[in-house]
């Protein structure tokens, strides 16, 4: 590839626990990605336009708020809208392992949960990224 890839990391909805998030964005950027952060309290809107904004790779959403079922596919619907569709979308958090099957059933690429090893997020994300 001859650019890094481009992660863009937010924090849907009212969570304001914004640790794991950060230790994300400093491993991937160790890892040679381009990490945009976007801070706390971010609409599915604009997650989704900070994302063409950026021309990001990546889409990764830390929450820790509960709203995981509601605000992660409303992220993945209106990229749908923009026509954006190759961008890997992935989520992380305080998600209970009963809500992952429907996460991805709406377009949620993976999950990490908490404990998940730093170099399993950035080999899943290089494996499946999906430009060309």
């Amino acid at each position: 590839m001859d650019r890094p890839i481009r992660v863009l990391v937010a924090k849907p909805g009212l969570d304001g626990h914004d640790r794991g998030a950060k230790v994300i964005a400093r491993a991937l950027r160790d890892a040679g990605m381009e990490v945009i952060y976007t801070g706390l309290r971010q609409t599915p809107e604009q997650i989704v336009s900070a994302t063409i904004q950026e021309d990001v790779d990546v889409v990764a959403m830390s929450i820790l708020s509960g709203a995981h079922n509601t605000l992660l596919p409303k992220v993945v619907e209106l990229l749908k809208v923009e026509n954006v569709d190759d961008v890997l979308v992935i989520g992380g958090g305080v998600i209970p392992d009963d809500d992952i099957p429907f996460l991805k059933e709406k377009g949620i690429a993976e999950i990490f949960t908490p404990g998940t090893p730093t170099s399993v997020t950035i080999d899943y994300i290089r494996a499946n990224l999906k430009r060309k």
